[in-house]
């Protein structure tokens, strides 16, 4: 056929092939349908999780744990009154120090009017054993927009090692301490360092401020220029106010 169709001069389309799709047949179908289909009683769609009452976990009670490192023990001993005295009358918290496990433990009890505080005293409880000042750490407990913000110079700058570590660090510091009291007084905040751990408390805002001079002089600017720096941020924000 191919042959005399090719002296005839015709040209025959060659049909194309179609792949078999695989039929299923609908009685297959309605019957995997209804295997599929479970009822749900309308109860069970939604579960419903009430509160648990305070009084079921663990007996209402909830505890923070402050580890209290080797070098913190003598401050932490003869300023215990001074730590005792605002958790225990004003926060309404109960507080102790474990020997065993050297830490300090607070928890709440019947009389804790608001389950906050608990947070608020393991804050300041915290803040003193970084090494700041015991009325410093106070604020953390009387005003609200406090906060914490800790970091290392090798956060900053990686690739510091040997000298140029002490170097930064005497950078921040300054001649008897002239740099970090300056960018204290201009941010309105606490710095602490500690070798090469730096603890900043004050607000967001502030803390923002005294972060930014910090890096700067880790980095390697001259403390000239971190001066200058900060008289114009004083200058802004007492504009603002």
């Amino acid at each position: 056929m191919e042959v005399d169709n090719v002296e005839s001069g015709e040209f025959q389309a060659v049909p194309k092939r179609k792949a078999a799709k695989r039929k299923i047949e609908p009685e297959n179908v309605k019957e995997d349908a209804s295997a599929m289909e479970v009822e749900i009683p309308e109860t069970i769609k939604r579960p419903a999780f009430p509160p648990v009452k305070k009084e079921k976990l663990s007996n209402g009670t909830e505890v923070r744990k402050v580890p209290v490192p080797k070098h913190r023990y003598q401050p932490l001993k003869d300023n215990w009154m001074k730590i005792f005295t605002p958790i225990v009358e004003h926060l309404r918290l109960q507080v102790r120090f474990n020997l065993k496990v050297r830490q300090v433990e607070i928890r709440t009890c019947k009389e804790t009017e608001d389950i906050s505080n608990l947070q608020k005293a393991a804050d300041f409880v915290q803040a003193f054993i970084r090494g700041f000042e015991i009325d410093d750490a106070l604020s953390l407990i009387r005003l609200d927009d406090l906060f914490v913000d800790s970091f290392e110079i090798k956060d900053v700058k990686a690739s510091l090692k040997g000298d140029h570590v002490n170097r930064s660090i005497g950078r921040l510091a300054g001649k008897g301490g002239r740099t970090k009291f300056t960018i204290e007084n201009v941010s309105k905040t606490r710095i602490v360092l500690a070798d090469q751990k730096i603890h900043i408390l004050g607000s967001y805002k502030n803390i923002a401020i005294a972060k930014r001079a910090i890096c700067n002089l880790i980095l390697g600017s001259p403390p000239s220029k971190i001066y200058g720096n900060l008289r114009a941020v004083a200058g802004r924000s007492a504009d603002s106010f």
